[in-house]
């Protein structure tokens, strides 16, 4: 029986606004979006941002060192940010869920955006746990970030179906037992719902 679903943020239940934030600011600075977008994941993860071990400030200052871009911070966080557009439908899904009595929450390797992001377009109220690697200090990279929560939720791996859009995170889920969906689109989402019976 499946007890709780854990959603991811970016590219599930909103646009992912990282990658595509990333590309605008790779184009408009005459860079290969490719290799800029690689370059400022690996930082956020090597530096730790994303797991609340460096800054903001530190992180643009790294990738402007890496890649040559010269904008200043507001700038580059807001073409992220403004490409973070949460998807009504998966809200509403995350409802029906709760409404059936399962507990639904998020789990996301992000910054303190994630807060900030919430206060400018309300969505944890859809939730009844939010977890972030920022402050978990843990990412999705780190497999037993699944078995914490688990833990913390009080269920049994098998009790939980794990939504991510990335299909690494969603194969170490299931490395420990977690049920998985490897997030497309909202058609193959709202399939792959019925084909656990929820």
């Amino acid at each position: 029986m499946i007890r709780v679903v854990l959603f991811d943020f970016g590219g599930v239940i909103a646009e992912e606004g990282f990658y595509q934030g990333l590309r605008v600011i790779a184009e408009k600075s005459g860079l290969e979006a490719d290799t800029f977008i690689r370059t400022a994941e690996d930082l956020i993860h090597r530096m730790g941002y994303v797991t609340g071990r460096a800054t903001e400030k530190e992180y643009w200052a790294a990738v402007r060192e890496k890649t040559g871009i010269t904008q200043a911070d507001v700038y580059l966080r807001e073409q992220i940010f403004a490409r973070f557009v949460v998807r009504p439908g998966m809200l509403a899904h995350a409802d029906k869920l709760r409404a059936s009595g399962r507990k639904v929450g998020i789990l996301s390797d992000q910054t303190d955006w994630l807060d900030e992001l919430n206060r400018r377009s309300p969505f944890y109220g859809h939730f009844d746990r939010v977890y972030n690697s920022y402050t978990l200090r843990k990412s999705k990279r780190d497999a037993t970030v699944f078995a914490d929560i688990c833990r913390d939720l009080a269920v049994a791996a098998d009790e939980v179906l794990f939504v991510d859009d990335n299909i690494h995170n969603v194969t170490r889920a299931a490395s420990v037992g977690l049920l998985t969906i490897h997030f497309v689109d909202a058609e193959q989402f709202a399939r792959a719902l019925e084909g656990f019976g929820l």
